[in-house]
């Protein structure tokens, strides 16, 4: 390799840390003024260069904890016990605990401590001295290891390792930290530059404007840049994977010509079920599948209210109902929504004849008291949608959903029948998950019955309808295993995330 060439690349950091390369970082941080990150940063660059070779030594030290810190400067609880009884040689518990100031553990660990070494007896409530006074004087194992702190742990002899287990067993005296040491070790290549002398003040390091006006480069060499090098990661500020994903959803329906709809997250019983004709005994109304909140809301105007207590009791549009009394006060009970089809009953209800066809769309979070595990999560992004149009079809259905997927990134789909109480017919769409080797449900569509769209709409127009779940496409798009993961807020996993492109 061409020394020349190899000078004419160095940086100023990494000619100012060239003479030191023998030394501990702790050293060349010294002799050189510059921090650690400088330097390590520079030794990497040099070691990219084939100059140096680096390599990490970890090595465990024993240091002093909090209560290690208060306990050699003011004495362990033991030392303070036994210089208290010292004066008496009885004294009775009572009085040496209000005397000693100590807490009730270190009182406990102090009379433990003691007995154990044989300096004292307890007989009858009084403490009583029985080491001789040399014994008293000296040091223990556990205050001499404390003065030797800190210390590497492999290094411990006999008698500190005896001391250091003692310790351990007590809350925050010392504590086991891991350190890691930069081994430097200079190549041949390195060794040759060494021995060259380097004037950094030949080389220009950077192109400014006063630099080409004066005219100084001229004569002079620029410093060479080595672009294969590995340069500093950087994790630049970005939105959320998940929102990310969410914003996609919405420019795919915006493309195809939906208008999109946003409400509250919290609904009444009505608009989230009673609407969509979910009768009042259905099971997803009960506690263990919907979040209730403990207040009551107001009905919509009577006329739609009437259309769909009808709906329910005896049928509408030649439908028989679910034969049942239905009740207003369930009707409005509040919840939070548990998909994002609510919204849909709303806008259906505002709609008018002139504004027929109409297309619109919903992102949005929902909310199910599901059992948690890897595909469910009481908290979920949803996307929705309704085409209201007199000639639409189940053939335009499937078309707007495979489209969607489609552009989403998904190649196969499976569309299976299914059944919900306010469409008919009704599917259901899955994915393979490759990992975990079976299908993943990924949310349900069909047409809205004449029970639903007769009441909001006055007659019964076609209304395709679906809810997909946001997250677990996301999950599958991410290569996530459990949903779960994508709202832990793992930085690391954040800043790995890359930018959604589909």
């Amino acid at each position: 390799m061409n020394i020349k060439k190899i000078m004419e690349s160095l940086s100023p950091i990494e000619i100012k840390i060239m003479p030191y390369l023998e030394e501990p970082v702790t050293k060349i941080c010294q002799k050189t003024n510059l921090d650690k990150v400088s330097v390590l940063r520079a030794l990497t660059y040099l070691q990219n260069k084939k100059i140096v070779e680096l390599s990490d030594e970890k090595k465990e030290f024993v240091e002093l904890g909090t209560n290690g810190a208060l306990y050699r400067k003011k004495g362990l609880p033991e030392r303070r016990f036994l210089n208290l009884i010292n004066e008496k040689r009885i004294m009775k518990l009572e009085e040496i605990k209000e005397r000693s100031g100590l807490s009730d553990d270190e009182f406990k660990v102090s009379l433990g401590a003691l007995k154990k070494k044989a300096m004292i007896e307890l007989n009858n409530g009084r403490v009583t001295l029985t080491a001789e006074k040399k014994e008293v004087a000296k040091k223990f194992l556990e205050e001499q290891f404390l003065e030797s702190l800190p210390i590497e742990k492999n290094n411990l002899t006999p008698e500190q390792n005896f001391a250091f287990q003692s310790l351990e067993k007590r809350k925050d005296i010392v504590n086991v930290v891991e350190k890691k040491r930069i081994l430097i070790s200079v190549t041949e290549l390195g060794r040759e530059l060494l021995k060259s002398e380097i004037k950094q003040e030949d080389l220009i390091e950077q192109v400014t404007s006063d630099l080409i006006r004066s005219g100084k480069y001229k004569g002079k060499k620029f410093r060479r840049y080595d672009v294969t090098s590995s340069v500093p990661e950087i994790s630049g500020g970005k939105r959320h994977f998940v929102n990310q994903a969410t914003d996609y959803a919405r420019k795919i329906w915006t493309e195809m010509g939906f208008k999109e709809m946003t409400g509250e997250i919290i609904a009444s019983s009505f608009w989230n079920f009673d609407a969509l004709f979910s009768p009042q005994d259905h099971p997803s109304r009960e506690m263990m599948d919907t979040f209730f909140i403990n207040k009551k809301s107001e009905l919509p105007e009577k006329k739609i209210v009437s259309a769909v207590k009808q709906a329910h009791e005896s049928g509408i549009a030649g439908s028989k109902g679910w034969q049942y009394k239905w009740d207003e006060d369930e009707a409005k009970k509040i919840v939070l929504r548990t998909h994002t089809t609510f919204l849909s009953s709303q806008t259906l209800a505002k709609l008018k004849k002139e504004d027929l066809p109409a297309k619109f769309f919903a992102v949005g979070k929902c909310f199910r008291n599901e059992t948690i595990d890897w595909k469910h999560a009481f908290e979920f992004n949803q996307t929705e949608g309704i085409v209201v149009d007199e000639n639409a079809n189940f053939r335009n259905l499937l078309g707007y959903l495979i489209q969607f997927y489609k552009k989403m990134g998904y190649e196969k789909i499976r569309i299976r029948p299914a059944y919900y109480p306010f469409t008919e017919p009704s599917l259901e769409i899955d994915v393979f998950h490759p990992e975990k080797k079976e299908w993943v449900e990924m949310g349900g569509a069909g047409m809205f019955r004449p029970e639903v769209t007769a009441p909001l709409l006055g007659k019964p127009i076609p209304v395709l309808a679906w809810g997909q779940g946001l997250d677990r496409m996301i999950m599958n798009l991410y290569k996530i295993q459990d949903i779960r993961d994508l709202y832990k807020n793992n930085l690391t996993q954040i800043r790995k995330m890359k930018f959604w492109e589909k």
